[in-house]
């Protein structure tokens, strides 16, 4: 069974939840605890799932991995901005290519 320490909890791969099913590492979002990592329910958002919730990670105390961390945030969302802006123009200059193309054709009769 492998183990796992990150200096708050020691935990392992079969770690169970309160409903008995094995618990999923999860990361943490929210301004307070961003970046830390914690074991819950591997059911959450369902009906069905517990309520069971444990740090693995200690509190970051050093504002600047969250700061760190929201400017890797930033970039992310940055880069998949620019990915979907470059996504537009392609798609647009394909358009545009393919009208000039279709007056062309109609332009000298072959269409």
């Amino acid at each position: 069974m492998a183990m796992e320490n990150d200096g708050a909890t020691q935990i392992n791969e079969q770690t169970m939840c309160l409903c008995g099913r094995i618990a999923a590492i999860r990361t943490a979002w929210t301004d307070n605890n961003l970046g830390r990592r914690f074991l819950g329910c591997s059911y959450y958002g369902h009906p069905d799932a517990c309520d069971y919730f444990k740090w693995v990670d200690s509190p970051l105390f050093n504002p600047c991995y969250k700061s760190v961390i929201d400017g890797l945030l930033q970039n992310a969302n940055r880069k998949a901005i620019l990915e979907k802006k470059w996504q537009r123009s392609v798609l647009y200059h394909w358009l545009v290519l393919g009208m000039l193309v279709l007056v062309v054709l109609v332009q000298y009769g072959l269409w």
